[in-house]
């Protein structure tokens, strides 16, 4: 009777643990899962910002075209780097550094031909005077804090998923069901230095 009894001590032990180790791996997991889609979910708020100014282009191109004697070339980098920002797309489940820096890359192409277009509309006194004009370039400029403020908020989320996997014991799990850490958006090269202005 004592080893009966000790018998089903034993078993009950045993289906406690399992069910804690069950309970333990359970909740790990799906915390892993719900910070993995949250990185997800900010991603796409990130390409819906950047998407918003590939959308503004088209009519600021539009606008600056009426403008005969403006330079053809410039309107043309600018269509062609938003032709390139437009084509590039990330794979969210695949968010590695590489990935990134081709999205960025192209991003950044589209934000250097913006910037020699509005250098050269300063030379158009009546194009700065359009309506139009004045009002894409707010939307532009709001566009451009609403990518910094997105890209923030995707790092946030991206620091606290990495943290999470790396965290002991959720290390162990991390590799065991395929979790790897996400990239960051970085500083682009040289942004460091501020720019030189002379007058």
């Amino acid at each position: 009777m004592k080893n009966v009894k000790k018998s089903w001590i034993i078993i009950a032990v045993i289906i406690v643990l399992v069910l804690i180790g069950y309970s333990s791996i359970k909740g790990t997991y799906n915390k892993m899962v719900m910070q993995d889609e949250a990185v997800t979910a900010q991603w796409a708020q990130v390409e819906n910002v950047y998407q918003r100014r590939a959308d503004l282009i088209p009519n600021l191109v539009n606008t600056v075209k009426g403008y005969a004697d403006f330079e053809q070339k410039t309107l043309t980098d600018v269509i062609e780097a938003r032709s390139k920002a437009t084509s590039i797309t990330v794979d969210p489940s695949n968010l590695n550094a590489n990935s990134i820096q081709q999205f960025e890359a192209a991003q950044q192409g589209l934000s250097s031909a913006l910037s020699r277009l509005m250098v050269v509309v300063e030379r158009y006194p009546d194009l700065k005077a359009n309506q139009n004009f004045l009002e894409l370039q707010t939307q532009l400029e709001r566009t451009e804090n609403r990518i910094a403020v997105e890209r923030r908020s995707f790092n946030d989320a991206a620091r606290s998923f990495n943290t999470y996997i790396r965290s002991f014991p959720q290390t162990l799990f991390a590799g065991m069901f395929g979790f790897e850490q996400k990239a960051y958006f970085q500083s682009t090269e040289g942004a460091e230095t501020a720019p030189e202005v002379q007058f």
